[in-house]
């Protein structure tokens, strides 16, 4: 069940299976649904594929946290880098995303993702966030 590692509630969930997790990686997919809010005339949005990536490194620090008997800690992007989106995936494709955690300085997590449809890459960035292990994220 993926909302037990995620802050987020529907409608604003943009994962559904967490398929890996790991220190150093995580794996999503999602299907999109017609009535998600970001999507638009059919697809989904730009801010809709940050969000995910978003949500992706989420659900890696969640799961990390749960299995290692620790509350999960609220986080925030803080900073967005090297945004690349070449295509948006349509209503009912369901999207893979991978976040890999290249460095943790002090509460501030470096990390990469980017998200396939089939087998095309689709979106990329580069972000940080910070994580606030003093504020557990409500549930």
């Amino acid at each position: 069940m993926t909302l037990k590692y995620i802050p987020q509630r529907p409608p604003f969930v943009m994962i559904g299976e967490v398929v890996a997790a790991d220190e150093r990686h995580t794996q999503t997919t999602f299907t999109i649904a017609a009535d998600n809010v970001l999507t638009n005339n059919g697809y989904f949005t730009e801010g809709g594929l940050i969000e995910n990536m978003a949500q992706t490194a989420g659900a890696g620090t969640g799961y990390m946290a749960i299995h290692n008997n620790k509350p999960m800690p609220m986080g925030y992007i803080a900073m967005l880098k090297n945004v690349i989106i070449t295509a948006l995936p349509r209503v009912n494709d369901t999207i893979k995303t991978e976040v890999t955690f290249e460095q943790v300085l002090l509460n501030f997590h470096l990390v990469k993702g980017k998200v396939m449809n089939g087998d095309k890459e689709i979106a990329s960035c580069e972000f940080k966030i910070f994580v606030n292990p003093e504020k557990p994220a409500d549930k």
